[in-house]
């Protein structure tokens, strides 16, 4: 085990945002996590699990002990009766292990091409896009005790998923945040392969294409293709992506926001409530491409926050906030930001 020092975490945080870690240590193995349990010093002193970065916003340098995941590998667990059991890596970057599966014939991944992160942090948000959910996929989850070292299978009952959330991001009540580390996650693939398709912009592509059933890979394509039109890509403009959760109202909630603003985009959910598109309040509100210092909304989602070359964490931090006050101001409603702000 190499203990780095001092390390830049701007190539490992899709912002691309400046901040130290003043101890990091590669996770490449479980039994690289039992050595850090076990060590003397780090053993005692307190822990940040770094996956992708893609989720997180710097805004000063890391006292706590940064464990960046990197366990690798990709294999079928299990071909049951009713699903495929995919087993991965915490730290293969998720897009990878979608397209991994779609190219061996393992269909239910498809709406989720294209997310950013690693798959040790899928969990954790409990990652979702085009009508389904990591939950909705996960069938359980490796974790190692940052105590005492042991390891634990977690079916995906006990994790508590929740609209970008789970059981990972809680430290309270029995949460396991700063508790454990995701070292692997099995995930479902489920037989008969039924297709996701009620999201919009998939209804969208049915009709300019006129394929009425799509296969996975349709699907994973098309995903790709509304993804790269909407997001920008990280490595070219630093961003986490969707920034903000998409608000969920009651119905007499979204009656009155219809009866002023006519044209907002919202999704009814199965248990009466409404979910609404949490950009469409931010452009409705004027911010897209306005900007604070080097963080800006993206000129072509307003639900992005970029990062236009010398970004520090605190800009993004103060955009974010006048955003959330200008959407509170006109709507009623307090927009809440998926990433941690570190």
């Amino acid at each position: 085990m190499t203990i780095e020092h001092d390390v830049n975490l701007k190539p490992y945080n899709s912002f691309g945002l400046p901040a130290l870690a003043h101890r990091l240590v590669r996770i490449r193995t479980e039994a690289d996590v039992r050595r850090v349990v076990d060590h003397p010093e780090l053993g005692r002193a307190p822990k940040f699990i770094l996956g992708g970065g893609s989720n997180i916003v710097l805004t000063r340098d890391l006292d706590a002990v940064v464990l960046k995941i990197e366990i690798p590998g990709i294999r079928l667990l299990e071909d049951r009766s009713d699903a495929w059991i995919i087993e991965a890596g915490a730290g293969v970057a998720w897009h990878e292990l979608v397209q991994w599966s779609i190219d061996h014939g393992y269909s239910g991944l498809e709406n989720l091409a294209l997310i950013p992160g690693t798959v040790g942090a899928s969990p954790v948000q409990n990652i979702g896009a085009y009508g389904v959910e990591l939950k909705d996929r996960l069938d359980s989850v490796e974790v190692m005790d940052l105590v005492t070292g042991r390891p634990a299978l977690l079916p995906a009952s006990v994790c508590r998923f929740g609209y970008r959330d789970s059981v990972f991001k809680h430290s309270d009540f029995g949460g396991l945040a700063g508790k454990s580390v995701i070292t692997r996650v099995r995930l479902r693939c489920p037989k008969p392969w039924v297709p996701q398709l009620s999201y919009l912009d998939l209804a969208r592509k049915i009709e300019q294409t006129g394929i009425t059933e799509p296969s996975a890979r349709q699907i994973f394509d098309w995903v790709c293709e509304i993804r790269r039109a909407k997001l920008p890509d990280p490595a070219v403009i630093g961003n986490a992506g969707s920034f903000f959760k998409n608000p969920v109202v009651s119905e007499d909630q979204c009656r009155d926001i219809i009866g002023r603003d006519p044209g907002i985009v919202h999704y009814p959910m199965p248990d009466g409530s409404v979910k609404l598109a949490a950009g469409w309040l931010i452009d409705a509100c004027g911010w897209k491409g306005k900007a604070v210092g080097g963080a800006a909304v993206y000129e072509k989602q307003a639900l992005v926050l970029v990062n236009r070359g010398e970004a520090r964490g605190a800009e993004v931090v103060t955009l974010a906030r006048a955003i959330q006050e200008s959407v509170y101001g006109r709507f009623g409603i307090r927009l809440e930001p998926e990433p941690i702000v570190m």
